[in-house]
């Protein structure tokens, strides 16, 4: 018998639904006969932990996988999708959490790709020039048409993405982490964008593990666990307490700087750090810059997007180069070395962008945990698989990630998981400083408080730490110090008993009164 709860009756009609939806791989079930309802110009979102069925529903829903059992619903008739392609022929698109654009190819050419528009000569580039125009003034975003994708910065890629899925006109549009890379300025203007497509009668699925921002925009809340559906309510009878007890069984926080401690001298120390700007412009995204981290300290750097924090922390491990400063691990000057003469003397980053710069999608989850180390087990052509194995069995041990062993595809992990082999790859060099570039992104509550639990432990065994945030809630979980970056600048730096308030306030965003 099927126990999943039949969503209540809604005033609006309903233009799409799951019935007892089934999907299983192998003897994996992913989802476990769920049924879920989708109402014209209402934004349903759905909540749940990495891993929960979310994504796999929603491929369903967009016909990018199909069910092993249950039937979807269009228009109150059966549909059977075969393909993305066919669910976009019938008004369905989704935005993907993980981006699929093609880097060497301009905004334009990405948002049309694959139905391109023509006429009596060809491709008509003008039109779709004009039309990119448009869409990205509609988004408030200032991205030049003919820009190839990999000249923007993360955040501007995401606006890509959602402007190609705006370009369909869909009746049905599914957000899988939208906002996941945007600023705070950037997450306002897409929901303008929502209440407008809702007010013409587009449905919009929305999926966030930015839980009180997804409370703006929701009239519904569905929550998945472990592939089943567990709780539904209308917006006005659910808060954030409500969210987070039916995602993980209890009220979850991300913790508290960890005592009980002294620090150790200073591990980290920069000096007057200027950074030009990467794409060329006429200014520095890092603008004299210094600052201390010692052994055992957790530092959060906090800003809004174009704060310089990524290009910080890049020039730091050796992304970037400096155009002027001193970078000193631990005593010694380390501005001069390479990215991995860097990682060997102790100084390892964890990438804000996990798919494109943390992972090797085609390796294994134990390749991916041993990267960063395999000099270690190499001599000559040869490498010690038993020393790389015990120390792959380690990592996922440590880190917790939930695999069924090392030979796992690492494509097969959530995204919560892959965030940790991401961080576990780093540890296994036995770094002296980590620093994270926006740790938590695209991964949920639970998971967030397992990366952050185990920075916490690391610390307390002497490992120096800074991780960078734009979600000012994560800055007063561990950390012992917040340190605020503005234009390039530290602008305010706080101990862990600051509000939030004036952490907004010191990063120039405004502040509701």
């Amino acid at each position: 018998m099927n126990d999943t709860p039949t969503p209540k009756p809604d005033l609006r009609e309903v233009v799409l639904a799951a019935r007892n939806v089934a999907k299983s791989y192998g003897n994996i079930h992913a989802l476990k006969g769920v049924n879920f309802d989708i109402h014209r110009g209402q934004v349903t979102t759905l909540f749940g932990e990495n891993g929960a069925g979310k994504s796999t529903l929603m491929k369903i829903l967009s016909g990018v996988i199909q069910p092993t059992t249950g039937q979807i619903i269009l228009d109150g008739q059966p549909v059977s999708f075969q393909s993305s392609t066919e669910a976009r022929d019938r008004g369905i698109s989704i935005i993907h959490q993980e981006l699929s654009l093609a880097p060497n190819l301009s905004v334009r050419d990405n948002i049309f790709m694959g139905r391109e528009i023509t006429g009596p000569t060809g491709v008509n580039f003008a039109e779709e020039e004009r039309q990119v125009r448009r869409l990205m003034a509609e988004l408030e975003e200032d991205i030049d048409p003919l820009t190839p994708v990999e000249e923007l910065r993360l955040g501007q890629q995401q606006i890509v993405e959602i402007a190609r899925a705006l370009s369909v006109d869909s009746r049905i549009l599914i957000m899988d982490e939208p906002t996941s890379a945007l600023s705070a300025t950037e997450v306002e203007v897409l929901f303008k964008v929502i209440r407008d497509l809702t007010s013409k009668g587009v449905s919009i699925v929305y999926i966030s593990h930015h839980l009180e921002e997804a409370l703006q925009i929701t009239d519904h809340a569905v929550v998945l666990r472990d592939g089943n559906m567990t709780a539904y309510a209308p917006r006005a009878d659910i808060d954030l307490e409500w969210i987070v007890r039916n995602m993980v069984g209890e009220n979850y926080d991300l913790g508290s700087p960890p005592t009980g401690y002294a620090f150790g001298d200073t591990a980290l120390s920069v000096r007057d750090l200027t950074v030009p700007d990467p794409a060329g412009g006429a200014f520095n995204v890092v603008d004299r810059l210094s600052l201390d981290v010692k052994a055992g300290e957790i530092v959060c750097i906090y800003g809004l997007m174009g704060a310089g924090r990524t290009e910080l922390l890049e020039t730091v491990a050796g992304r970037l180069r400096a155009g002027r400063g001193q970078i000193v691990l631990e005593g010694h000057e380390v501005s001069h070395l390479t990215i991995a003469e860097r990682i060997a003397r102790g100084l390892a980053l964890v990438p804000e962008d996990r798919q494109r710069d943390g992972l090797v999608q085609t390796m294994s989850v134990g390749q991916n945990l041993s990267l960063a180390s395999i000099m270690n087990f190499t001599k000559g052509l040869f490498t010690q698989k038993r020393a790389e194995q015990d120390l792959i069995d380690q990592t996922i041990r440590k880190v917790t990630v939930k695999t069924s062993g090392g030979a796992a595809a690492i494509g097969s992990l959530s995204g919560g998981n892959q965030q940790k082999v991401v961080i576990g790859k780093m540890l296994a060099t036995n770094p002296r400083v980590i620093m994270l570039d926006e740790p938590s992104r695209g991964i949920d509550i639970g998971a967030k408080a397992e990366v952050f639990r185990l920075l916490a432990e690391r610390a307390k065994e002497g490992l120096a730490v800074v991780y960078s945030t734009s979600e000012v809630g994560e800055c007063l979980s561990i950390a012992h110090r917040i340190i605020v970056m503005h234009k390039g600048r530290i602008s305010a730096e706080f101990d862990s008993t600051v509000s939030k308030e004036k952490i907004m306030a010191a990063s120039g965003e405004s502040v509701a009164a």
